[in-house]
């Protein structure tokens, strides 16, 4: 009910704050560096990591210095970890399902999934994104063998810098009703998790940009995957034994 009447009531001031966020943020690049290896020692763990520009790793200058390279680094102390990276700006969750669709078929043991910020700008319902999530799951279930699905939820946009208000109020408020949806579908699904870190945007730990991680940030967020990571597989070797 908020919603619908926040667009009526501040429509056309939130559709010209929207478009002056996009004349006037800068546009950073891509984290350079490779998208595909295989590093580490043990038993072997084939690592997917899929989203938009966040996980592409924009506001960190190499991937070493993204999720990516973060997270391959912290795993790589117990696995030998095979890992890719299908990441992209500007993707939301339809152009993540094309990306997918468009693949190969391979297998994976794990994925690590961010994607959704450029859903929550857009029209898009809570009711079609949850659907987009679901078919994005089982995607990787179905077509990539995943085991185990990491699930990022989607930053708090009600801090972000690069945002003016009532827009930054706006999309906070629909960045949480989609998390809510998230977390109850994320719930149903013994394969999946959710991970609970809040990426508040601290001072210094944005990029310049305002709108997108810095590598402390993306230290937070693999530490954090890492840990949903190896503890699962951990609990499945000891099931007795729980694990924080």
């Amino acid at each position: 009910m908020l919603e619908p009447l926040s667009k009526l009531l501040l429509g056309p001031l939130l559709l010209l704050q929207g478009l002056y966020v996009r004349r006037v943020t800068p546009r950073l690049p891509e984290a350079s560096g490779a998208r595909q290896g295989l590093t580490g020692n043990g038993v072997r763990l084939r690592l997917l990591i899929v989203g938009d520009s966040a996980v592409a790793g924009v506001g960190a200058a190499t991937q070493d210095q993204a999720l990516s390279g973060q997270l391959v680094g912290r795993l790589a102390a117990d696995f030998q970890v095979s890992w890719q990276l299908w990441a992209q700006t500007g993707l939301d969750s339809q152009g993540l399902l094309e990306l997918l669709e468009a693949k190969d078929a391979e297998p994976f043991d794990v994925a690590v999934l961010g994607i959704g910020v450029n859903d929550v700008t857009s029209s898009l319902g809570a009711d079609q994104w949850l659907v987009r999530q679901q078919r994005l799951l089982g995607l990787l279930r179905d077509k990539f063998a995943v085991q185990q699905l990491i699930i990022s939820p989607l930053p708090p946009m009600h801090l972000f810098p690069a945002l003016p208000q009532p827009l930054r109020w706006y999309l906070g408020n629909r960045t949480r009703r989609f998390n809510q949806r998230l977390a109850t579908l994320t719930a149903a699904q013994p394969s999946c998790s959710l991970l609970t870190l809040s990426l508040a945007p601290e001072a210094g730990m944005m990029a310049v940009d305002g709108f997108h991680p810095g590598p402390m940030i993306y230290s937070l967020w693999a530490e954090h995957a890492a840990q949903a990571i190896t503890g699962r597989r951990h609990n499945n070797k000891n099931p007795g034994v729980e694990h924080v």
